[in-house]
């Protein structure tokens, strides 16, 4: 409990600073919020999608309006660039042949965007849906006396369903955990075929980047039903009565494929170049200018939507406009730059501004930037996050996350809101799903602002017409003075732990989680690297250290994100497990209680 003295050194602060910034000569209209939002939520800005040229003509409107206000544009010329994985295309050279018949690719067959470029001369074994489950409700083991060492693994997709339609093992369908299984068991190579039961139509999956860089290190492809079931009939056997078999008889079926399977396949990862955008008012104290508050907000968004873009509505290519996001939160930085540019206003420490790119491809800048940062870490007193601040209701009602990331946080805001219309909502969390997540982690006290969500999100309705721009303008009045207050206070804020600083984890909500953050943006086959460590979280408490690389849990190989998130899937509470890691360039064995 903070003591009546500290409360009133508090009160007397926090009203001197409102009485300052009264000095600044500029004011937040609904006009120049609304002129920000409707240029980079334009037609012509083509959803902004990350990577793009609409990207780099976003990034170039915010350096300049930066720029005009007087910041000093630091990094390179005020960008930070970084490159990135925007897509997946078809290379040379693909080749499907069944006993000397060619397949046509995108009518026959199709590679998984997962798949590893390499050619595969082999046979094939059925091995029904390639599960391996058990635990206290569940057994089932499609790989139980099968050798597929060299072999193709052919495994139906989805799940196994009975007569009735019940449906089981909905955890363990995924088509990256069947491959890691397969793989587990010496398959060379995948081949999927969709059952009736799970498409009728028969229909090939959309070559499409999964905004993930991980890939697998066999090859894995798709086979249309109608072809594998032609190939098939001179042997008697069928796909529909494999399916049929296994659902009548409630136990698994395999069976050897009399063919012989040459199959290549070349995939071409499409690299672009993007850029956080970064400037800075320096501080005027000649000590605490060496501290920073973080102001930032994400300006990039789906582009015209479509298959893997992030749209809640896929089946429609166009315009995601992203007007609330983030458009709304781009405009709110953009203008309190403006703000605290004024020569009027004395801060302490200096103000650094990023508009990060790729926050909807997995926090890419913001990552980015915390793994190459610009300034020292430790000298930041706080991340300010503004992520969908459009959509103000009637209530002005407006969460704050990360109110628990430090001991001062609630007792500035709550000061701050006696003399506001906003009716402040407080979640302590310090994770969230933007930008302030990486901050986080880092052990940064973090402030996210948002109004909520609605039905026009990540769709092609999120448009300037739902924007309440008054709302917005309410928003930055209100943030002027939690910045001041933060720019100025003697002291750092005290950082805390609030909620898991796991994303990963959090994310694919299971019952099992060590309490690391994983990069999920790491590739290839080489571990798991840990971003960071919960405290007194299993991993924690078994000596797991942030920079650690996982490369196997309880023996079984972990490569990278999708690895590990399967393994999880077979761990038990209580259960003892060893974990290996490379810590600088030394392989070490911990034991980890669960």
């Amino acid at each position: 409990m903070l003591s009546f003295k500290k409360v009133l050194i508090f009160v007397l602060v926090s009203f001197f600073w409102v009485e300052l910034l009264a000095q600044s000569s500029y004011l937040f209209t609904p006009s120049n919020t609304l002129g920000h939002i409707e240029y980079l939520a334009s037609e012509h800005m083509k959803g902004r999608r990350a990577g793009s040229q609409e990207g780099l003509e976003a990034a170039r409107y915010i350096r300049d309006q930066f720029s005009k206000s007087g910041l000093q544009l630091i990094a390179d010329d005020g960008f930070q660039e970084f490159e990135m994985i925007t897509g997946i295309s078809m290379g040379e050279g693909n080749l499907f042949v069944v006993n000397g018949r060619s397949l046509e690719l995108g009518a026959d067959y199709t590679p998984l965007p997962f798949s590893k470029n390499s050619t595969l001369n082999s046979t094939a074994i059925f091995i029904g849906y390639g599960l391996q489950v058990k635990n206290d409700s569940l057994s089932w083991d499609d790989f139980a006396g099968v050798d597929l060492h060299g072999k193709w693994a052919l495994i139906l997709r989805g799940n196994f369903k009975t007569e009735k339609g019940d449906v089981f093992f909905g955890d363990y369908v995924d088509e990256r955990f069947k491959v890691m299984l397969a793989q587990d068991h010496g398959a060379a190579g995948v081949i999927f075929v969709s059952g009736e039961r799970f498409d009728s139509e028969d229909l090939l999956l959309k070559l499409s980047y999964d905004k993930s860089p991980t890939t697998s290190n066999i090859p894995v492809v798709q086979i249309k039903r109608s072809i594998i079931d032609e190939l098939l009939v001179p042997f008697g056997l069928s796909i529909g009565r494999w399916e049929e078999e296994i659902t009548k008889q409630h136990k698994p079926v395999n069976s050897v494929i009399p063919l012989k399977f040459d199959i290549n396949v070349n995939l071409n990862k499409d690299h672009s170049v993007a850029r956080n955008v970064v400037a800075m008012i320096e501080g005027s104290d000649p000590l605490l200018k060496d501290e920073f508050i973080v102001i930032g907000a994400h300006y990039d968004h789906l582009g015209l939507g479509g298959f893997g873009s992030g749209s809640r509505i896929p089946d429609t290519v166009a315009v995601h406009y992203g007007a609330d996001d983030n458009a709304s939160g781009v405009a709110g930085i953009v203008e309190l730059a403006k703000y605290f540019s004024d020569k009027n206003i004395e801060l302490k420490r200096s103000l650094l501004f990023i508009s990060f790119d790729a926050e909807e491809m997995g926090l890419l800048g913001s990552r980015y930037f915390i793994n190459n940062p610009l300034i020292d870490l430790k000298k930041i007193v706080a991340m300010i996050n503004f992520d969908m601040i459009g959509r103000l209701n009637d209530n002005n009602a407006i969460t704050i996350g990360g109110t628990g990331t430090s001991l001062e946080t609630e007792l500035i805001l709550n000061q701050l809101s006696s003399t506001s219309p906003l009716k402040l909502s407080y979640s302590s969390e310090g994770y969230g799903p933007s930008d302030h997540a990486m901050f986080y982690s880092e052990n940064i006290p973090v402030f996210f602002f948002f109004t909520g969500a609605h039905a026009d999100y990540h769709t092609h309705r999120d448009n300037i017409s739902g924007i309440n721009a008054e709302g917005i303008v309410s928003i930055l009045q209100f943030a002027t003075g939690l910045v001041g207050e933060l720019a100025n206070r003697d002291a750092m804020l005290t950082f805390q732990e609030a909620g898991p600083s796991k994303r990963g984890e959090q994310r694919y909500n299971f019952k099992i989680t060590l309490g690391i953050m994983p990069d999920i943006t790491s590739s290839g086959d080489d571990g798991l690297r840990v971003d960071a460590v919960r405290p007194n979280g299993p991993a924690a408490m078994g000596g797991i250290l942030k920079g650690d690389v996982i490369i196997a849990i309880d023996g079984n190989h972990v490569g990278n994100i999708y690895d590990y998130m399967g393994r999880l899937k077979s761990l038990e509470v209580g259960q003892v497990i060893s974990v290996d890691v490379m810590r600088n360039n030394k392989h070490k064995v911990l034991i980890i209680q669960l």
